[in-house]
């Protein structure tokens, strides 16, 4: 069974669980050779999003719902996010490890996402939305939450169309150990 001080000690090594579906939800460990990350001095907010924020229709919350985060994160055709992987990142969270930034809309989860914070870095795991953009600004939120508190990096593990469009790019798993040894110093 996968266990809390697995998952800190495989993060300071650049690696991450993930369950396998097609293997019973088996958890594999993984180092991607080109790693994603959005560099915060580069992150982009559209003009659409940014009047949205403006507009304060959504209520951000930080660690009021992470199981709810979580599950949701999970509800999708094919998820890495087994019921094992819930537990172990349930007990990071209760231990101070793990965040959740949530996304109300008139009080109804409606986005969000999580991901474990270690030294200055932030790994991120999972995000959802059940309304356009909630999980947009779920992100917004977690990068002001950053800044504010010190972070130089935010892991995104892999890279997506989705991410990309705030600044997300890949770098070599040799540049990401770096940054890493950085971050965790």
């Amino acid at each position: 069974m996968l266990t809390p001080n697995q998952v800190l000690h495989g993060y300071s090594m650049g690696i991450f669980p993930m369950a396998d579906p097609d293997d019973d939800n088996t958890i594999g460990w993984y180092e991607p050779k080109m790693r994603g990350i959005i560099p915060l001095d580069g992150f982009k907010v559209s003009k659409n999003l940014a009047k949205l924020l403006r507009q304060g229709k959504f209520e951000v919350t930080v660690n009021q719902d992470f199981e709810a985060v979580m599950e949701a994160c999970a509800e999708r055709e094919d998820t890495w996010i087994s019921e094992e992987i819930i537990y172990v990142y349930s007990k990071l969270h209760e231990a101070g490890w793990a965040y959740s930034f949530e996304t109300r809309l008139d009080g109804e989860l409606v986005g969000g996402l999580y991901g474990v914070a270690m030294g200055k870095a932030f790994f991120g795991e999972s995000m959802f939305h059940k309304v356009t953009d909630a999980s947009k600004v779920a992100l917004v939120y977690l990068v002001a939450w950053m800044k504010e508190n010190g972070y130089i990096l935010l892991d995104t593990q892999f890279i997506t169309d989705h991410l990309k469009q705030f600044g997300a790019i890949e770098i070599p798993q040799s540049e990401y150990m770096k940054l890493l040894a950085k971050a965790l110093a």
